[in-house]
């Protein structure tokens, strides 16, 4: 179910176990059962339901918060999603419940010194889009640098064999990344547009040219925007947006 899309595997778990998942016109409540590639599995209207009613939270996240569970002190950045912190031009028309804090999970991560668009979805097909092994979701960063004793103008100093070393030619962990977009901003300042997220692939990738990250702030991921959300605050994905 999860590999046709119809939902993630947690939900399909759920789903099958209420009674709610036919094959072949017979209802399937065993989880694990093994059926034929021929077979058809239809989902009763109680699970779309259901799923209907799974949120997707956009929250500009601050300096200073984890992406997911806390760690060394550091506290989750879903502790900014309550009443307080809702972002009052949020048009989506969905009215903030307790509810849509279970089991809200980060699509999508983003390092503790890192600002901008964090996704955090209870839908197991937004995570399995936006982070699946197929993604094909790019995601954009903004990303000011140092280049030795540089500071300013930095693009005027860089040299543009290395700049073609960030778009193609790099590797982490031994394994080869793939082609990313990347230009400059304005000249302390690069844009990245990457289509993979490795743990600190930027600040990695730049640390071997020769660069060092300063800030770094996701923009986008795929067709939704940070925008004017400000930093700290949150809105709903409304049902006309998706990536």
């Amino acid at each position: 179910m999860s590999e046709l899309g119809l939902c993630s595997r947690r939900e399909a778990d759920e789903w099958i176990e209420k009674g709610w998942v036919l094959v072949d016109g017979e209802v399937m409540d065993t989880l694990g059962t093994r059926i034929r590639p021929g077979q058809n599995i239809e989902v009763l209207p109680a699970a779309h339901s259901a799923q209907s009613q799974l949120v997707t939270i956009l929250l500009h996240k601050p300096v200073g918060y984890v992406s997911g569970q806390a760690e060394d002190g550091y506290e989750p950045a879903v502790t900014l999603v309550n009443p307080s912190n809702h972002w009052e031009e949020d048009r989506s028309g969905i009215r903030f419940t307790p509810g849509h804090l279970r089991t809200l999970a980060p699509a999508g991560r983003l390092d503790i010194d890192s600002t901008g668009l964090l996704v955090l979805t209870q839908d197991g097909r937004i995570a399995k889009q936006l982070i699946g092994g197929h993604s094909e979701v790019d995601k954009e960063y903004l990303v000011r640098v140092r280049f030795g004793d540089h500071a300013t103008d930095i693009d005027r100093q860089f040299p543009e064999e290395k700049l073609a070393l960030l778009r193609h030619g790099l590797e982490l962990d031994g394994v080869p990344l793939k082609t990313a977009q990347v230009s400059w901003q304005n000249g302390e300042q690069l844009r990245f547009v990457l289509r993979e997220g490795k743990k600190r692939q930027i600040r990695r990738m730049c640390e071997l040219v020769g660069l060092e990250v300063i800030g770094l702030k996701r923009i986008r991921m795929g067709r939704v925007m940070l925008g004017a959300l400000p930093p700290g605050q949150w809105r709903y994905l409304a049902a006309n947006e998706g990536f």
